[in-house]
């Protein structure tokens, strides 16, 4: 019966998982294969959970497939759940197929993709987005920065740059900025609408202005593309992860454990999305009156405990200061002008560019290695 199995597993590897898209074979959901005498097949069905709601929508496309092989009687399905190994290699192999099967966009193979994601509103993402940009901009990067959040953009200001934007060979090109050595490269829908105007857009309208933003824009020429999303894990959230798989998560909350719990499901969601969440940020920790006595007006550890929950690094926590207001009203982040905010921020552009998503070239460890020698040298002749 090697040959009815060997057909049944043909067959059956054009059954597709609804939720990922990918073959049910090669997720590692299809285990043991035994068929009778009489042609009874008996076939192994694990899920990730046993409360999967597209169990039915798997049951009946596994049903379906394998009654059309010929010699092939009778079907019956056994349904398991995956072992934790088995749920994490299905995660590999599904964030690979989707890798392999992006739709094309102008950004070079490599180029370091960051999402700035949270729960809910109101937690600085977009201070945390401007600040971080200019942080890794300043370590002699052109970074690209997607505002991606249609209804609530606020980038423009906040990095005071301004539109029209304009078009070459079809495409939309960023509007640039000088920080330090480097730039950043913008894109918003702040710069095809007026800022006080409300877009009544939804759905379809929604994911298609986050699509030409990526596929229809000159991204060629930049370092790092950072992404502020909007809150929740709603339409937006979904196009990215299917335009961008290798986008890594930022995951920015308050230490208030409402918000830290909501933060906790924008990270659930990237999981679900295959899509890795590389760090935590804490924004509005404390703050620092005059006197120099703190206060913890939030609450405290709620950056810590979830990145604890998430086994990611805490990147930082970011305390509250007048500065980052007034630098977003003006236009210049409080990273440029703020002694506290811009430490902080250069320790996590510094952390990002060395190990959590090293720039083109220097991902491999031969470039690394290259990279200490060219130091080691550099020093040396600095000592003579």
């Amino acid at each position: 019966m090697s040959e009815l199995t060997n057909a049944l597993r043909e067959r059956l590897s054009a059954v597709r998982d609804p939720e990922l898209g990918a073959s049910i074979v090669d997720l590692g959901m299809i285990g043991e294969i035994t068929v009778d005498d009489q042609g009874a097949a008996l076939i192994e069905v694990f899920l990730t959970t046993s409360s999967c709601p597209l169990r039915t929508h798997i049951e009946r496309d596994v049903h379906e497939a394998a009654r059309v092989v010929d010699g092939i009687s009778h079907v019956a399905l056994s349904i398991g759940v995956l072992s934790p190994d088995g749920k994490a290699e299905l995660l590999r192999t599904a964030r690979q197929i989707a890798q392999s099967h992006a739709p094309p966009t102008t950004l070079r193979p490599g180029v370091p993709v960051l999402a700035i994601t949270s729960g809910k509103g109101g937690v600085g993402k977009s201070s945390v987005t401007a600040n971080l940009a200019v942080a890794i901009a300043r370590t002699g990067r052109r970074v690209g920065v997607l505002d991606a959040d249609i209804w609530g953009f606020s980038l423009p200001r906040l990095l005071g740059v301004a539109g029209p934007v304009e078009v070459s060979g079809g495409k939309m090109l960023p509007i640039t900025r000088d920080f330090g050595s480097g730039s950043i490269h913008l894109l918003s829908m702040g710069f095809l609408a007026e800022e006080e105007q409300a877009l009544l857009w939804r759905g379809l309208i929604v994911q298609k202005a986050v699509a030409q933003f990526l596929e229809d824009a000159d991204w060629s020429e930049v370092d790092y593309l950072i992404i502020d999303t909007p809150p929740g894990t709603g339409d937006i959230a979904m196009t990215l992860a299917r335009l961008l798989p290798t986008t890594q998560h930022i995951v920015v909350t308050t230490p208030a454990r409402a918000a830290q719990r909501v933060a906790a499901r924008a990270a659930d969601f990237a999981r679900k999305s295959n899509v890795r969440v590389v760090g935590v940020i804490e924004n509005m920790s404390g703050f620092e009156c005059e006197c120099g006595e703190r206060h913890d007006l939030f609450g405290v550890d709620g950056g810590r405990e979830l990145a604890e929950e998430l086994h990611v690094p805490l990147l930082a926590e970011i305390p509250l200061r007048s500065t980052v207001a007034h630098g977003g009203d003006v236009g210049e982040p409080s990273v440029m002008s703020d002694v506290v905010i811009s430490s902080i921020f250069d320790g996590i552009a510094q952390r990002i560019v060395d190990e959590i998503a090293p720039p083109v070239g220097a991902q491999g460890c031969s470039a690394r290695l290259l990279q200490a020698v060219e130091s080691a040298v550099a020093a040396n002749d600095l000592s003579r």
